[in-house]
């Protein structure tokens, strides 16, 4: 009211407030001292208008109109109609009242829990209140026994808290006002709402609007809306010139039912139960009404990065189905360069193995004549079969590396130690530096070193490495014929050293030597260095060249270890 008096009148306010407090209590005390202080307070200055609020302030200043206001106009306003004095009602006398339907409240709670078996009514004990109570009870009297109405009107707010929290099913709670307990305890409504709302297990329901958000379903309700706009509607005429005799004006019904979202999700209140054109108040948003420009953008946004990633995928199935072709390609050109370095050593392979079958040929022609004399010597026949063992194994094995190194498999990635792997490499190559001459020494790491790869294409490698050190040693003058290959840990990485004692490489050469086509020997193609560099790479490992100081090439190949 005071609001909308601010903004609609045409003239400037002084709008003063009293507060008419003995209303609340059951033994209100004399009324002279306040009469005396307000009529002090305007004897010389009195007001232009009278504004009293609710049927006791309308009951107060009706009674003393003469001594206090005796010609003022006067606007009574949320007054029941059953409280309107009519009797010393003037002309100078504007009311503004509303009527509370009890049965429409109560039609509304059968109506929407149909089930409803009793109401607990929560009503307080001050003078009106009790007015209210003998109100409530001859307007119900038609509900019969409809519905039982449980009174807490003479027990204490705590208690009432205590019994709300533990009602029966089927029953709802009604709240009429509570302004002073049986007790005799002064609350403030909304106050104590929130409390008894904060405790029932039922549903509570009132026709007061003020007490309607966040504590009562609702329902048919007052206006409050209605009664203030028709209250500033009548000051502000009357301000005017008008006359207060010809302002007049309806009684204010309930306004059309309203009901709290929250409260009817709480109970579980069926939306079809209630009455026709009902609106639901505080409903929460959804999702798309809250955010809508929002949740366009990140649609366009999944949209496009959709379109972006289906497009990555694509691409890299394309990448992954190119890796797949290239690493056949490689496994057939490695497969290729291993026949081509097999095919240097076939000399060299043919001769170890003539060597244990040449024995065994031996023995076994000896064995066959000492099985021929009158006393063989068993013993020493026992020894001859051991060499023809050791003989036999020995050739098994040449034939078992040479078998693995040129088997074609796919490239196949598992854990291996670095150490055997070339340890076993170097067994293919042990007799063909004998036959050249060239002395070939092996110094591995003195822990395991476990690295993840291909055996066979890294026995490739060091293949390559090492006939090419042994080319090199081979094709010059040297009086030093040596080629040494070393394994060794460098911080989180495997290394294998291959270092000869030629002439090393041009300085021209050096940054060349890894590309495909380029070569230093006559007869060579120029792809052994080129794809063992490959290899080295697709095992996401290094390997380099420089020249030895001393004289000699040293090539370095480091591979990850696994942690």
């Amino acid at each position: 009211m005071k609001a909308g008096l601010e903004q609609q009148s045409r003239w400037p306010l002084d709008i003063q407030e009293h507060t008419l407090l003995t209303a609340r209590f059951n033994s209100p005390g004399p009324e002279a001292p306040f009469v005396d202080y307000l009529h002090s307070l305007y004897e010389g200055a009195p007001p232009d208008i009278v504004l009293s609020i609710g049927a006791p302030a309308a009951r107060f200043v009706q009674r003393y109109r003469q001594k206090l206001f005796p010609e003022i106009p006067m606007v009574l306003t949320v007054v029941e109609q059953r409280l309107v004095n009519s009797l010393d009602l003037t002309d100078n006398d504007v009311v503004v009242s509303v009527h509370n339907d009890f049965m429409a409240v109560f039609d509304n709670i059968l109506r929407v829990l149909p089930g409803t078996k009793s109401v607990a009514m929560v009503v307080g004990a001050s003078p009106l209140e009790k007015f209210w109570i003998d109100e409530v009870k001859q307007e119900l009297r038609p509900l019969g026994k409809r519905v039982g109405l449980i009174w807490y009107s003479d027990l204490a707010f705590d208690e009432i808290l205590r019994r709300a929290a533990k009602l029966p099913p089927d029953t709802v709670l009604f709240w009429g006002l509570m302004s002073v307990d049986a007790a005799g305890i002064v609350y403030e409504g909304d106050i104590a709402l929130r409390s008894l709302h904060a405790v029932a297990n039922a549903p509570i329901f009132s026709y007061q609007e003020p007490f309607f958000g966040n504590s009562t379903v609702g329902g048919p309700m007052q206006m409050i809306g209605e009664t203030s706009r028709r209250t500033v509607d009548a000051v502000n005429r009357i301000l005017g010139g008008e006359k207060p005799a010809s302002i007049k004006y309806e009684t204010i019904e309930f306004g059309t039912p309203r009901y709290d979202w929250h409260e009817l999700q709480r109970w579980s209140i069926s939306e079809s139960n209630l009455p026709p054109g009902s609106e639901i108040m505080f409903r929460d948003q959804g999702l798309w009404e809250t955010y809508r420009w929002q949740l366009l953008l990140i649609a366009a946004v999944i949209l496009v990065q959709t379109g972006l990633i289906s497009g990555l995928l694509h691409e890299r199935r394309r990448r992954q189905v190119a890796e797949v072709e290239s690493r056949q390609r490689l496994a057939e050109l490695a497969h290729a360069n291993r026949y081509s370095a097999v095919g240097e050593l076939t000399t060299s392979i043919a001769h170890e193995l003539n060597q244990p079958l040449g024995s065994i040929l031996t023995n076994t022609e000896t064995a066959e004549l000492m099985l021929k004399g009158a006393s063989p010597d068993i013993d020493e026949v026992r020894q001859i079969l051991a060499d023809i063992r050791r003989d036999d194994q020995r050739a098994s094995e040449v034939i078992r590396r040479l078998r693995s190194v040129l088997k074609k498999t796919p490239f196949e990635i598992k854990n291996l130690e670095l150490n055997d792997t070339v340890r076993e490499a170097i067994g293919l190559v042990a007799a063909v530096a004998d036959g050249r001459r060239i002395a070939l020494t092996y110094v591995p790491a003195s822990a395991d070193l476990h690295v993840k790869g291909d055996s066979v294409q890294l026995q490739q490698v060091v293949l390559n490495l090492i006939i090419n050190a042994m080319d090199a040693v081979a094709d010059a003058d040297m009086r030093k014929r040596d080629v040494s290959v070393a394994t060794a840990r460098a911080g989180n990485q495997a290394e294998i050293k291959i270092a000869d004692t030629g002439p090393g490489i041009a300085s021209g050469d050096l940054a060349n030597v890894f590309n495909p086509f380029f070569t230093t020997k006559p007869q060579g193609m120029g792809m052994g260095l080129a794809i063992a560099k490959t290899i080295v790479e697709a095992h996401h490992g290094t390997i380099g060249v420089e020249n030895q100081p001393w004289g000699g090439a040293l090539f370095s190949v480091r591979l990850p270890i696994i942690r």
